[in-house]
């Protein structure tokens, strides 16, 4: 990564966790899913061709070392692109996006679980599959099943639990892993309102130990209350960015 620094006040200077610098993303459109569709549509002289479209256009921003930081935004504004770039699921097609340190995405939670093994199993494969090791996990497996809140059924296999009891294990997981950076989609929306609490807690704490933190959700106090900042995304282009209560007010 670069040595590229961020000037937060005139006495500190802080180095950047993440940098995203005019990045660009396009994704194909198709106008037919199927064989007999583009058939039919050719008889009847439509287009069966795919478009590309412009999810994200030259986006920059820079978040600090132990910064919390919302992606804000209506429905197909870029946000959860953005968070895949940064996490590497996906490439830019144009630009650069940078990371220091060990990251980690909360972005589709529950991804590496596997439906026919137990609870327990599949946090040894999930927790693997986020990079911890087997001691690791051992001394953490009675804190994550804990907090899962799942009891005696973390020996069932995981095809039979509800998707609130499957959702709470696979962020239980997540949330223990040891990361230096955090994104984070939507997956504090799991469970009760007293679980969604204790998700959020739990973010707080990790953000007092110094993770930087990136957070996209329609949550408008659950970011006020987690993040300093916010980038204001539209049509996949960065519109606003600034303190979070500016940028919350400048969703549109």
């Amino acid at each position: 990564m670069t040595s590229t620094s961020i000037v937060q006040s005139p006495d500190v200077v802080t180095r950047p966790s993440i940098i995203v610098d005019g990045v660009s993303k396009h994704f194909l459109k198709r106008n037919t899913h199927s064989f007999k569709e583009a058939f039919i549509g050719w008889i009847k002289g439509k287009k069966v061709t795919s478009d590309q479209f412009l999810a994200l256009d030259d986006v920059s921003f820079q978040v600090a070392e132990g910064e919390s930081v919302a992606i804000l935004g209506l429905n197909g504004s870029g946000k959860s692109t953005t968070l895949k770039l940064i996490s590497g699921v996906l490439q830019p097609d144009s630009g650069h996006v940078f990371t220091r340190g060990r990251v980690a995405g909360l972005i589709e939670v529950g991804a590496g679980f596997h439906p026919e093994l137990s609870g327990r199993e599949n946090v040894y494969l999930n927790a693997a599959i986020l990079g911890m090791k087997r001691k690791q996990i051992e001394e953490r497996f009675d804190e994550i099943v804990a907090f899962s809140e799942i009891g005696d059924f973390i020996d069932q296999e995981v095809k039979h639990y509800s998707s609130g009891m499957f959702m709470r294990l696979a962020f239980a997981v997540a949330i223990h892993v040891d990361v230096d950076v955090l994104l984070v989609d939507e997956v504090l929306s799991v469970g009760d309102a007293p679980f969604r609490a204790k998700c959020a807690r739990k973010i707080k704490e990790l953000t007092s130990e110094g993770v930087t933190m990136l957070v996209v959700s329609h949550d408008v106090n659950m970011v006020k209350d987690l993040c300093s900042r916010g980038v204001v995304m539209s049509k996949g282009k960065k519109i606003f960015e600034g303190p979070i209560e500016e940028a919350v007010a400048a969703v549109r």
